[in-house]
């Protein structure tokens, strides 16, 4: 299937202003050519209307990410704000996608199974730029609410002291100077965070912090095959003093706090600014497309913030 050609500007008599808009800073900041390579495969029909370019409603996606809309209040606001067009490559006066468009969009992207190396593609970009020595990793997981509780690929999880959760698991590695998301992997919410780590850990990722949850062979066995040394909080010490033990375990377990305690930030911003409280649609696939996009989303403004920070 063919597709659209946009971005094209009709003749008119009044130049509008433009206004700068962060989204023009975060357009500049990857090599999109890449991922337009991998949304290539999309809309391989043969037959049928031209299609809306991947590429810009990729963008658009991370667009909903970013500014919590769904399908309805995105397509609503990429045909009024001339910001979102120019992100995506449309032009002041054309067409944009309607709100079925990203529904089928979404389809593809699920069918393809393409969520996952668009996440590792433009990762690999933003840690090029932002990543200078690597010197430990942050381990965790998140517990996502299903969109329903009738989701079939969902469990039901209980944690002490808090109400029972239907949903999904986002167990996450990050940078630990950066906080950058560098790997992800996605179950139910039933399964335990230390026997889903190991899928969480990048390659050569240094001293790995995490919580009590993460204490056992399983984990820390696959830290040490990856060449990373395993800084778990430790839930007790053996000792003939007492006051003794305790002192050395408050000085164990307080500078992995004090560092893996960057990632509660992550998921702080997942949940509270880009709409990751609880999945939007129903199966794993869906999840995982979800989550994948959020990092990418979440990773692209942590970049940028970091650049400017630097200059």
């Amino acid at each position: 299937m063919a597709h659209r050609s946009i971005g094209q500007e009709r003749f008119g008599f009044v130049e509008r202003t433009r206004s700068a808009s962060s989204l023009d800073a975060l357009g500049k900041l990857l090599d999109w050519a890449s991922v337009a390579a991998l949304l290539d495969p999309l809309y391989s029909a043969s037959k049928g209307e031209p299609a809306w370019p991947p590429l810009a409603m990729f963008k658009a996606l991370l667009l909903s990410i970013w500014y919590d809309l769904s399908d309805v209040k995105l397509a609503e606001a990429l045909d009024d704000r001339a910001s979102f067009r120019r992100f995506c490559g449309f032009s002041g006066a054309e067409a944009t996608p309607e709100r079925t468009a990203f529904v089928r969009f979404r389809k593809e992207l699920v069918g393809h199974k393409l969520d996952r190396s668009l996440f590792l593609a433009v990762t690999a970009q933003l840690k090029s730029k932002a990543v200078t020595v690597k010197t430990g990793t942050l381990v965790d997981a998140t517990i996502i609410a299903s969109a329903s509780e009738d989701d079939d690929d969902a469990r039901w999880v209980k944690h002490k002291g808090k109400r029972a959760v239907h949903g999904f698991k986002a167990h996450v590695g990050a940078d630990a100077d950066t906080a950058l998301v560098e790997e992800i992997s996605i179950t139910s919410a039933n399964i335990n965070d230390g026997k889903a780590g190991p899928e969480a850990l990048p390659d050569n990722p240094g001293e790995v912090f995490a919580d009590s949850a993460y204490r056992g062979n399983h984990f820390c066995d696959a830290v040490r095959a990856k060449g990373g040394v395993a800084r778990i909080v430790a839930t007790g010490m053996w000792g003939r003093d007492e006051q003794e033990t305790l002192r050395k375990l408050k000085e164990w377990n307080q500078p992995i706090h004090r560092v893996r305690g960057r990632i509660e930030k992550i998921f702080g911003t997942w949940k509270r600014c880009y709409g990751l409280r609880r999945m939007r649609w129903r199966g794993f696939a869906k999840a995982a497309v979800q989550v994948h996009l959020t990092a990418i989303a979440y990773n692209l403004k942590r970049t940028m913030n970091i650049l400017a920070a630097q200059t």
